[in-house]
């Protein structure tokens, strides 16, 4: 039998917890939260916290949870990646800032069509119209790249990861290359299968003029999400009438990757500013 996670945080605390969506923190000693989380189910998923035994060493730190709610599930997803920045909490890693972020972008030659990694820095993601994959690092664009190679038998060398010899590449040799690179494969239909291998990468190009409100409502309380070129500005709440601004940051890979899906399908209310 699984022994009881060991904690210091109030019963009471604990029964306080709403059943709705929103941000939750954990509090040790320090300053700075713990952990911060989000939830459809504030109370359930911080009970599924407290029961897990892989979490017992942030339990054993936790004097206090308090919370944040939201108006729906995407305002707490928002909000989560938000806050995880802003603070850096000791067990939150996953959703904290990347310092780096790179694109593909396929650039012609000719004939040839290659593959080559653009910074985001040095590129206006929010707006490009031809850029493949976010990644943290040209390290992890490049292995991605070999997986969709291994995956649709494309010429590594084609692709800028290999060199190309007198007997083509070395994809070649292991029946894991067409050909391309020695005239086995015609060099279009080589193109155009990099292309189609590359699709469910495609980043989106910011779809409106301007900014937006996302608007997620429960019961009489809305809150309007402000959101810019893929930014996340800040909230508006109807039970302060206030809107909540944040400090402006660049493009943020994990705020694209919360709204793309919601917004390019038009499964959110959007009304624009």
């Amino acid at each position: 039998m699984q022994a009881p996670v060991s904690h210091k945080i109030d019963a009471a605390m604990l029964e306080a917890l709403p059943r709705t969506s929103g941000v939750y923190f954990f509090w040790g000693g320090s300053t700075l939260p713990l952990y911060i989380g989000k939830s459809v189910d504030i109370r359930s998923r911080v009970l599924s916290h407290v029961r897990t035994e892989d979490e017992a060493e942030m339990m054993a730190q936790t004097q206090r949870i308090d919370f944040i709610e939201t108006a729906g599930e995407i305002g707490a997803l928002l909000l989560e990646a938000h806050l995880i920045k802003k603070l850096a909490p000791l067990y939150n890693i996953r959703l904290r800032r990347q310092r780096k972020l790179c694109s593909i972008r396929l650039e012609t030659s000719g004939w040839t069509l290659t593959p080559e990694f653009v910074s985001g820095s040095e590129t206006d993601i929010a707006h490009a119209e031809d850029l493949y994959g976010l990644f943290g690092s040209v390290h992890a664009a490049k292995e991605k790249l070999r997986e969709l190679a291994a995956q649709h038998r494309l010429c590594m060398g084609l692709l800028g990861l290999e060199t190309i010899g007198r007997r083509g590449c070395f994809g070649l040799q292991l029946k894991t290359c067409l050909g391309a690179c020695v005239g086995k494969e015609d060099r279009m239909a080589h193109h155009q299968r990099l292309i189609a291998a590359l699709q469910d990468l495609k980043v989106q190009a910011w779809p409106y003029e301007g900014a937006v409100d996302l608007v997620e409502q429960s019961g009489g309380w809305i809150q309007r999400h402000r959101i810019q070129d893929w930014r996340f500005q800040g909230t508006w709440c109807s039970k302060t009438g206030a809107f909540t601004e944040h400090e402006r940051h660049g493009f943020d890979m994990d705020t694209y990757k919360i709204l793309v899906r919601p917004i390019m399908l038009g499964t959110v209310k959007i009304e624009p500013v």
